[in-house]
């Protein structure tokens, strides 16, 4: 009980862990997040395809970040804008944009993600963390 304990009091990003632009923003938020408050997890990984499918999203589907976070799910730019009000520096001023309506703001999102893998590039498998950066991932 006490992992999932952990987990339920954590927000946790689940991205495409095969995506060079999913993986740079992971780097992005681990280098701007020192306390600590973000735990991750690809969505191919055991634990994301259980997240999936526990919260009913097709779990072949990898085209949005989903953000859990105090027992609430967000999902594409209000998962990002989410993310930010939490980061250190300037960039909780970016969730002002919360105020754009969440079909503009996910249309912008939703043509990033279509292109991400011709724009940004993909590998071969799923990102592995280093040893130092292993406790920000979470494990099945």
């Amino acid at each position: 009980m006490g992992e999932n304990h952990t987990i339920a009091n954590q927000d946790i990003l689940l991205f495409d862990g095969v995506c060079n632009l999913c993986n740079g923003a992971v780097n992005f938020i681990i280098d701007r997040d020192p306390a600590g408050k973000f735990k991750f997890a690809a969505l191919q990984s055991d634990f994301g395809q259980e997240q999936l499918e526990k919260l009913g999203f097709n779990k072949e589907d990898f085209d949005s970040l989903v953000l859990l976070s105090q027992d609430k799910v967000y999902k594409k730019s209000t998962a990002a804008l989410k993310i930010a009000k939490k980061l250190n520096g300037l960039y909780p001023l970016l969730y002002a944009f919360i105020i754009i309506p969440p079909f503009i703001r996910h249309a912008i999102y939703d043509l990033i993600a279509r292109n991400r893998y011709k724009w940004f590039g993909k590998q071969d498998s799923c990102r592995i963390p280093t040893p130092d950066l292993r406790a920000r991932f979470v494990e099945a």
